[in-house]
C-alpha cells in the first residue's frame, strides 16, 4: 500500500459524462478523494452509484469521440478519471466466478498470487545460488536482495497475520475455509469476496453495499477495520448507521450529478436541509425580481406605444436581453418521487400479541432454542437480532406454523391479524404482471388498483411488467403494497430494508411510525432498528433476553456487562502497559519472525559487501529481538 502521506495518492474524476449504450446515465460526476478519505456514495436506485464504483476500477470503460478532449460529439463520454500511479485498486465483486474445485482459503489465498510469485522465485534462486560462484553469484545476491525488499514491501511476512485478522473479523472457521466455494450461498460467497479485499490490503478500496449478509458483530468489526484503513475506501451503501460510523464525506447522485458533503451520513442530511433552505431562498427572491422585471417591461412597451417613444422601447429591449441571460436558480425539490404509504390497521387484538413459552429447536447437533420465553403485546415495537443462523427466522417460522418446534409453544394472540414480509419475496405465479399480482385474490377495479399501485411507485406501464423481471426492491415494494391493503394489527418483518434505498426506506419508516399495532421485525439495520424499536430482544445463549430502548441502547447496556479488557506485564519500559493478545494472535507472530529471520540469515550466508552484511546483520538483530519478545509472551500465555 501506498504512504498515507504521499500527496501524490489522489482519487479525481472531473465532469464525468457516461452512456450506456444510447442512454445517458451521468451527466456531471466531479468529486476529489485523497489517501484516508473514506467516502460513502449516496443516491437513489439506479442513479447510477454501482456505474461510478465500476468507472473507477476501469469494469467501465470511457468510450471517448475520436481526439477528445479537443472534439466530442453527442452519445459520447466526456470527462477524465485520475487514479493515482501505481496505486492498487480492488473492487468488490457480486458475482464473482472462480475454476471449480477451489476452498474458500484457496480463494482468500488469491489476494497473494503476486506475493506467491516472488517467493517462488525466491526460491528457485537460493536453489541455484547453492552451486553458483563470483561475479555470477554476485550477480544472484544482488537479484535476491531485490527479491526480499520487494516480498517485505508487499507484506510478505504479514499474509499469516493479515489472513487471520480478517478470518477472526468475518467468523470465518476452519471448517468454514475448507468448504467449496462453489457450494456456499450467494450471500456467504459475497462475504468471501469482501474477505478477499481486505486481505488484498489495496490503496483504493470499492465496496458496492459491504454490509449485506454481515451480522452485527461482522458489522462492527468492519466499521473498525475500514475506519483505521490508511488508502482510500469509496462505499456505496444504504446502510445509514454503517455511514456514520465510517465515512467523513458524502458524494450523493442526484439528477445524474454529484454534489460533495463533507462528514458523515447525518452530517449530509442536515447539511442538504440547510442548503435547500438557502436555495429556496433565493429562488425566492430570484423570482420576485424576475416579476419585477417582467413587469417593468410590459409597462415601458405600453408607454412606449401609447407615446410613440422609442426610448421606452430600447430600455425595455435591455431589461429583457437582462432576463434572457440571467442565469436561473432551480426551485429545490423537497420531496421527491417515492413510496406514499397510508397502513392500514385491523381491530386492536388482545394483549398478549406474540407468546412463546418453554420454546426448544435443534437441527442435529446445532442447537437453537432451549426452553426459551418469549411475551410481546399489543402495541409493541419488538427488534429480534441475533448472529447469523442464530436462529432468528426459525422462530418466525415457528410463529408462523411453518416450523414445529422440538419443545414448548409459540402463539398468536386472539383477535391478532398478521402480515408478514419474507427475507426472500416469492409470488404464487411469477410469470404475472405487477397489476394481475396484486389483484389475485382480491376484488378491485384494475382503475383504483392502478391507483394504489402508485403509491409503491408502480406509475403507468410498470404496471404491466412482468413479477420475474422486477428488481429486489420493486419486489419489496409490490409485497409490502399487497400486505399494507389488507387489515392488519401485526406486522412481521424479516428484514424489510434489504434492497430499498435510503429514501424508500425512510418512507417505510415513516408509514410504520403511524402504525398503532404490533410491529415484530427482524433486521441487520441499526439505524432503522433506531427508529422503529421500542425494544430489543436478543438472541443469546439460545434463549430470547430483553433489552428496553433502541439500538444504541441496547450496546450501551451490553457495553456494562463487559468486564475490563485484560492486561498484561511488559518488560519494565516507561512503565506502558498493553493488553493481552491472544495464544493465537501471538503464535501468528512467532511463525512471521521465524521465517523473516530464515531469510535474513540465508542472505547473510551468500553476501560478500560489507555494508550489506552490516546492514542485515542489524536488520536480523533487530527480528531476534521481537522473536524473543514474542517467544515469551507466548510462553506466559
Amino acid at each position: 500500500m501506498m504512504k498515507e502521506g504521499d500527496f501524490v495518492f489522489e482519487l479525481t474524476l472531473q465532469g464525468v459524462k457516461k452512456y450506456m449504450e444510447a442512454t445517458l446515465v451521468l451527466r456531471n460526476i466531479s468529486f476529489e478523494v485523497y489517501a484516508g478519505d473514506k467516502v460513502g456514495i449516496v443516491g437513489a436506485n439506479g442513479s447510477g452509484k454501482s456505474t461510478v464504483l465500476k468507472l473507477i476500477a476501469g469494469i467501465l470503460k470511457m468510450h471517448y469521440y475520436p481526439g477528445y478532449p479537443q472534439t466530442s460529439s453527442p452519445g459520447y463520454d466526456e470527462g477524465l478519471i485520475h487514479r493515482p500511479s501505481g496505486a492498487t485498486i480492488a473492487y468488490l465483486e457480486q458475482m464473482p466466478s472462480f475454476p471449480e474445485g477451489l476452498k474458500v482459503i484457496d480463494v482468500l489465498n488469491m489476494a497473494f498470487e503476486d506475493v506467491h510469485k516472488i517467493e517462488k522465485q525466491m526460491r528457485d534462486l537460493e536453489e541455484q545460488m547453492q552451486t553458483l560462484t563470483d561475479a555470477v553469484l554476485e550477480k544472484a545476491l544482488m537479484k535476491y536482495s531485490e527479491l526480499v525488499q520487494l516480498y517485505e514491501g508487499k507484506g510478505g511476512y504479514e499474509i499469516q497475520e493479515k489472513l487471520g485478522k480478517v478470518c477472526t473479523g468475518l467468523k470465518f472457521s476452519d471448517a468454514f475455509l475448507n468448504q467449496d466455494f462453489d457450494l456456499l450461498s450467494g450471500g456467504e460467497k459475497t462475504t468471501v469476496m469482501l474477505g478477499k479485499l481486505l486481505v488484498h490490503d489495496p490503496d483504493i478500496l470499492l465496496l458496492d453495499e459491504p454490509t449485506n449478509h454481515l451480522d452485527m458483530d461482522a458489522l462492527e468489526w468492519l466499521e473498525g477495520y475500514l475506519k483505521s484503513y490508511k488508502g482510500i475506501v469509496l462505499i456505496v451503501s444504504h446502510d445509514r448507521y454503517f455511514l456514520d460510523q465510517v465515512v467523513t464525506k458524502i458524494v450523493e447522485i442526484e439528477d445524474m450529478e454529484s454534489i460533495t458533503y463533507k462528514g458523515n451520513y447525518s452530517s449530509f442530511v442536515s447539511q442538504k436541509e440547510e442548503n435547500m433552505r438557502i436555495q429556496f431562498e433565493h429562488f425566492r427572491e430570484q423570482q420576485k425580481k424576475i416579476t419585477s422585471m417582467e413587469t417593468t417591461v410590459k409597462d415601458l412597451r405600453d408607454w412606449a406605444m401609447r407615446a410613440d417613444n422609442t426610448k421606452f422601447f430600447k430600455r425595455a429591449a435591455s431589461i429583457q436581453k437582462k432576463l434572457a441571460k440571467m442565469e436561473r436558480i432551480d426551485k429545490p425539490v423537497f420531496e421527491r418521487r417515492n413510496m406514499r404509504l397510508n397502513v392500514k390497521q385491523a381491530e386492536r387484538s388482545g394483549n398478549e400479541t406474540i407468546k412463546a413459552a418453554g420454546l426448544s429447536k435443534s437441527y442435529g447437533d446445532k442447537v437453537l432454542l432451549k426452553n426459551a420465553d418469549l411475551m410481546i403485546r399489543y402495541g409493541e415495537r419488538v427488534g429480534l437480532i441475533g448472529g447469523n443462523g442464530s436462529g432468528k427466522t426459525t422462530f418466525l417460522n415457528m410463529l408462523l406454523g411453518e416450523v414445529k418446534p422440538d419443545e414448548g409453544v409459540v402463539e398468536a394472540g386472539a383477535n391478532v391479524i398478521a402480515a408478514y414480509l419474507p427475507q426472500i419475496i416469492t409470488f404464487n405465479n411469477e410469470q404475472h404482471t405487477v397489476l394481475e399480482c396484486f389483484r389475485e385474490n382480491i376484488s378491485i377495479p384494475e382503475g383504483k388498483a392502478r391507483e394504489y399501485l402508485a403509491k409503491f411507485m408502480f406509475y403507468k406501464n410498470t404496471v404491466f411488467k412482468k413479477v420475474n423481471q422486477l428488481s429486489g426492491g420493486e419486489r419489496i415494494r409490490l409485497k409490502l403494497g399487497m400486505l399494507l391493503f389488507q387489515d392488519v394489527n401485526l406486522l412481521i418483518l424479516d428484514e424489510p430494508t434489504n434492497h430499498l434505498d435510503i429514501d424508500s426506506i425512510e418512507t417505510l419508516e415513516e408509514a410504520l411510525e403511524e402504525f398503532t399495532g404490533t410491529i415484530f421485525f427482524i433486521s441487520h439495520d441499526r439505524y432503522f432498528i433506531n427508529k422503529i424499536s421500542h425494544r430489543i430482544v436478543a438472541l443469546e445463549d439460545f434463549a430470547f433476553r430483553s433489552y428496553l430502548g433502541n439500538y444504541d441502547e441496547y450496546k450501551r447496556e451490553k457495553a456494562k456487562q463487559i468486564p475490563a479488557p485484560s492486561i498484561v506485564k511488559e518488560k519494565k519500559r516507561a512503565g506502558t502497559v498493553k493488553q493481552a493478545e491472544t495464544a493465537e494472535n501471538i503464535l501468528t507472530r512467532v511463525e512471521r519472525l521465524e521465517k523473516e529471520l530464515v531469510h535474513f540469515e540465508s542472505l547473510m550466508g551468500y553476501e560478500q559487501d560489507y555494508e550489506k552484511l552490516c546492514g542485515l546483520h542489524e536488520r536480523k538483530m533487530k527480528i531476534t529481538a521481537e522473536l524473543d519478545e514474542a517467544m515469551e509472551e507466548w510462553l506466559k500465555e
